[in-house]
């Protein structure tokens, strides 16, 4: 079975990724997707034969549209997401500001956003779509599937020092044991 078959059937098999899935859908954002932790914990627990683990830190929702840029929406999003699924912490960003924040150069949609995240793996945004579960990988799936840890190549050059902050702060290698760390020097 292929990668992105492999993530559908994941997240397809599990219940609370799907009622969260369809919870963003029901929002109807441009270009809304939700990535980082939400995919990357589901697949590496599932590799290490991990239980269905419950969705820990914040969901991460983003979406594109530069005619909407406010951060007081992206709360009013969060709100409407925190009543439907209390339980959850939520993080709404719209990608066409968020290149301010980082120091890029402006996005040009959400999938050009995810080029710009620190690590391959976790670089994944998975939505509900009319055939099913969409995906954008612009890294491709393979990094997070055969438990390679590495960044991204802005990350690898001007921001390396970050990833490997990151990597640490997350403790990913411990709660992990198989992921392989891949860093160039």
């Amino acid at each position: 079975m292929g990668y992105k078959k492999s993530l559908q059937t994941i997240l397809l098999g599990d219940p609370v990724r799907m009622k969260i899935l369809h919870a963003v859908q029901a929002l109807e954002l441009t270009d809304g997707w939700i990535g980082a932790g939400f995919v990357r914990d589901a697949v590496w627990d599932h590799l290490h034969g991990y239980v269905q683990s419950p969705v820990s830190g914040d969901v991460d929702v983003v979406w594109f549209d530069s005619e909407n840029c406010s951060p007081e929406l992206d709360r009013v999003l969060e709100d409407r997401l925190k009543q439907q699924i209390p339980s959850l912490d939520w993080s709404v960003k719209n990608q066409a500001r968020m290149h301010l924040r980082n120091g890029d150069h402006p996005y040009t949609s959400t999938g050009d956003a995810l080029l710009y995240w620190p690590e391959t793996a976790t670089a994944v945004a998975v939505r509900l779509g009319p055939e099913g579960l969409d995906i954008t990988a612009p890294y491709g799936l393979s990094d997070l599937f055969e438990l390679r840890l590495r960044p991204t190549p802005v990350f690898e050059r001007e921001k390396l020092d970050s990833f490997k902050q990151r990597v640490g702060t997350k403790r990913w290698v411990e709660r992990y044991p198989k992921l392989q760390l891949n860093i160039s020097t």
